[in-house]
């Protein structure tokens, strides 16, 4: 029995089934019967991070590309067709997957699976297109340079994972994406896009054999395809990195620690610790240096996973002159979560948030149809509801106090400051934790 603020709740079973086609393609689906909907997606297990040099930026590309046609539709006929079917569709790119996703009612979901199959599997990449493309993504990327949360967030990564793909930007830079061929692209979809490195997820009012016959007719006859190489384990740096800019009126920073992999046992007890540091409007960092100090707008700290490692961060948007008081606190925190232990009704609360976002999370087709590929890809299994409302109520103040033990020494913290720095300095002994 689960439990969800001190009372019982009833059993959260879900109705998951799973399969596997010969050559290696995956099907998860999830039966709702209470809605009209299906969310289907595709998802393909590789994305950024295993660009090599001159492809950063490919799989994104590759993204975008498959939305310009097929060897039977054109681009607005895919727009058109989805359309027509009163669907939505959807795609994205992340650093280890990708994925072109669809809901619609589910009388629609043979006809969405046909434009979402004939998508991934049959692209033109035409010459033409590729280069209007490129237009397109460099104006994308213009956009988010443009943006300085964005810019120091990519200051960090590529600082942090110095010198492994997982630092690299997943739109990629200008000379990359400007120096992408029709050979190039084509090359790299056809290694990457191979059925044993997808997965076919539903979610709604769709029975397991029904998109498992709609997976088999459409990828049961493709070969496997060629086994994907391992990837080295990134090395975290702690680097110190300044970037002045003059033209933006506040100063961004981030300040970053190490943290586990996707599936790690204490990664619950993680999760908890970053909901208290600064996960919500009540946490520490957005109390103390907001609400009662007043001296940024946006403080926040996230937890990010992959599946050989992780990092913690604390982004904050501040004035020149409150720059260093404002690390200052933020370090300040990271010493109370090695030094003291968490309060009941501190604790209490961080595991209420955790649970009540969990819960909210799953209530549409979409979000569980996203949920079943990432348990897919990064766990190989499907833990039940109660299963994972008991890990997060099983997180204890002395777990959370070894965790930031483990990670908050000052020899593992990286940060990065954009901003106008004039007469700004700060050395490795500013960072004691």
């Amino acid at each position: 029995m689960a439990f969800y603020n001190g009372a019982a709740m009833p059993s959260l079973t879900r109705d998951i089934e799973q399969s596997q086609l010969a050559n290696g393609l995956k099907v998860v689906s999830e039966y709702m019967p209470h809605v009209r909907s299906v969310s289907v997606g595709i998802w393909i297990n590789s994305g950024s991070r295993r660009e090599e040099g001159p492809e950063n930026g490919i799989s994104h590309f590759i993204e975008h590309m498959l939305f310009k046609g097929t060897e039977t539709r054109s681009a607005e006929g895919i727009a058109r067709e989805m359309d027509g079917l009163g669907g939505h569709l959807d795609a994205f790119t992340g650093k280890e997957l990708v994925s072109f996703n669809a809901k619609i009612l589910d009388e629609h979901l043979p006809a969405a699976f046909d434009v979402l199959a004939d998508m991934v599997l049959h692209p033109v990449f035409r010459d033409g297109d590729i280069e209007k493309e490129k237009g397109v993504i460099l104006e994308e990327l213009k956009m988010e340079v443009d943006n300085p949360e964005y810019q120091i967030h990519e200051t960090f990564l590529s600082n942090f994972w110095k010198g492994h793909p997982l630092g690299q930007s997943i739109l990629g830079t200008r000379e990359t994406i400007t120096g992408f061929t029709r050979e190039m692209i084509g090359g790299y979809w056809r290694r990457v896009y191979s059925p044993a490195n997808i997965v076919v997820t539903a979610a709604g009012n769709v029975r397991h054999e029904t998109i498992l016959e709609l997976a088999r007719r459409y990828f049961e006859e493709l070969a496997p395809g060629p086994d994907l190489q391992p990837q080295a384990v990134p090395r975290p740096h702690a680097a110190i990195l300044t970037k002045s800019k003059r033209s933006l009126e506040q100063v961004h920073l981030i300040l970053g620690v190490p943290s586990y992999p996707a599936a790690h046992p204490n990664r619950f007890a993680a999760y908890t610790m970053n909901t208290l540091l600064g996960g919500t409007m009540s946490s520490r960092l957005f109390q103390n240096i907001r609400e009662q100090r007043g001296l940024a707008y946006s403080v926040f700290s996230e937890a990010s996973s992959y599946r050989d490692t992780g990092y913690l961060s604390v982004y904050a948007g501040t004035g020149r002159e409150s720059l260093n008081e404002v690390i200052g606190l933020i370090l300040e925190e990271f010493r109370k979560f090695k030094s003291e232990l968490v309060g009941e009704d501190e604790l209490r609360r961080a595991k209420n948030n955790l649970k009540g976002s969990l819960m909210l999370g799953l209530e549409s087709t979409s979000s569980r149809m996203t949920n079943l590929a990432r348990q897919q890809i990064y766990f190989g299994r499907f833990p039940t509801m109660d299963e994972l409302l008991e890990h997060i109520e099983g997180v204890t103040s002395e777990q959370m106090r070894d965790v930031a033990n483990e990670f908050f020494q000052p020899q593992r913290l990286g940060l990065a400051v954009l901003g106008p720095l004039t007469g700004v300095k700060i050395g490795r002994g500013q960072l004691t934790c």
